[in-house]
């Protein structure tokens, strides 16, 4: 079975280091095979066995983090199949005219209903939200009313903020394009 991992806050402004090579290196020697990576922003595709629980798999990589490094590493965790299904899933507004795309990917334990909650009381610029099973899907629509999005005037100040890990349009795609060349 394959997976995605979105590990969050790591390689930001020169804290919270982790050198993708030795990452790499890290999860192979735990055992799990075709471990690759994108980008340096934590970005980590790997397979497990066919018959490995995603729970033991979850659990195998969240223990090997805290193993290895000092600072406390929050991830998400998607089957290859579980990422691609979300994807198939977007609203057309992902897909058009939009200025900047980002997915808030749920790590684990965090309150999916809260974020929902949270994100719906707030009032939206020129922006859309789609609540995906597995992240928040947020679009804004015009960069010059980017600075009055909720999404920017809003977001950081959230509980849940630092339970999330946000990817760009741009890199959901490149890793769902990652997972389609290994299948085909």
């Amino acid at each position: 079975m394959e997976y995605v991992a979105l590990l969050r806050g790591i390689n930001v402004g020169g804290n919270n280091k982790v050198v993708m090579s030795e990452l790499r290196e890290q999860i192979a020697a735990e055992g799990f095979g075709h471990v690759r990576t994108y980008i340096n922003s934590g970005n980590l595709l790997f397979e497990a066995g066919a018959d490995a629980p995603r729970e033991d798999v979850t659990q195998a990589v969240e223990d090997l983090l805290a193993r290895r490094y000092d600072f406390p590493i929050r991830l998400a965790l998607l089957t290859a199949q579980d990422y691609v299904a979300e994807l198939r899933n977007l609203p057309d507004w992902w897909h058009g005219e939009v200025a900047r795309r980002d997915a808030l990917f749920y790590t684990r334990g965090l309150d999916r209903g809260h974020v929902r909650e949270r994100i719906e009381a707030m009032e939206l610029g020129d922006e859309a939200v789609h609540f995906g099973e597995h992240a928040v899907f947020w679009g804004k629509f015009d960069e010059k009313s980017f600075l009055k999005t909720a999404y920017h005037k809003r977001l950081l100040r959230e509980d849940f903020y630092r339970q999330v890990t946000i990817r760009s349009g741009s890199t959901v795609e490149k890793i769902a394009a990652m997972l389609s060349q290994d299948r085909g």
